[in-house]
């Protein structure tokens, strides 16, 4: 995926909080917490262009789900190019997570990957899709996120209880790493 494409996608939506792809070392240290060797069921929130679903499909074991949301036409383009049968892709808006997926998904995620930018959405819209993310999260489930700055960590302990945070500098812009455990 060329920066240039990112490009267009930042100054054409508001929605696109990045100028560039996630590095490889932002991925990877976000999905370090997913043990790959198991089935799972894995949802992101902002899939881009899908660097961290081709990350992960690779590692994924045959009966291993991947969801992926973008709002982005652009990107979404991008998206449904990608042919895995353990693929099911949205082109909505996270803010109705609940209502879009299929029912045996909700409180059986294992992971949630989130790169939708939190600090852009209302305070009440950024309740609300941390609070379906707790529902949508199996028990022991993991809520894990990359963001910009620090200001997710509030919201993060209100909706789940708890979060750890980590820094990756080998990215542009360097991202705070969320982790957060229903």
């Amino acid at each position: 995926m060329s920066t240039l494409t990112y490009l267009k996608s930042f100054f054409k939506d508001k929605d696109v909080a990045s100028v560039t792809p996630t590095s490889r070392f932002c991925i990877q240290r976000v999905c370090r917490p997913i043990d790959l060797e198991k089935d799972q069921l894995i949802v992101e929130y902002g899939a881009g262009a899908g660097v961290f679903a081709k990350y992960l499909l690779p590692r994924m074991t045959p009966d291993s789900r991947l969801v992926l949301f973008e709002t982005n036409e652009l990107l979404f383009e991008k998206l449904k190019k990608m042919d895995d049968p353990r693929l099911l892709l949205y082109n909505e808006s996270v803010e109705h997570v609940l209502q879009l997926l299929p029912e045996e998904f909700i409180g059986k995620t294992d992971y949630i990957i989130s790169g939708i930018p939190f600090s852009f959405l209302d305070e009440q819209t950024r309740k609300s899709v941390l609070e379906q993310s707790v529902e949508l999260l199996r028990e022991g489930g993991k809520f894990l996120a990359y963001q910009t700055s620090g200001h997710l960590k509030e919201p993060l302990v209100k909706a789940f209880g708890n979060s750890k945070t980590g820094w990756e500098w080998r990215n542009i812009p360097p991202m705070t790493i969320y982790e957060a455990r229903k």
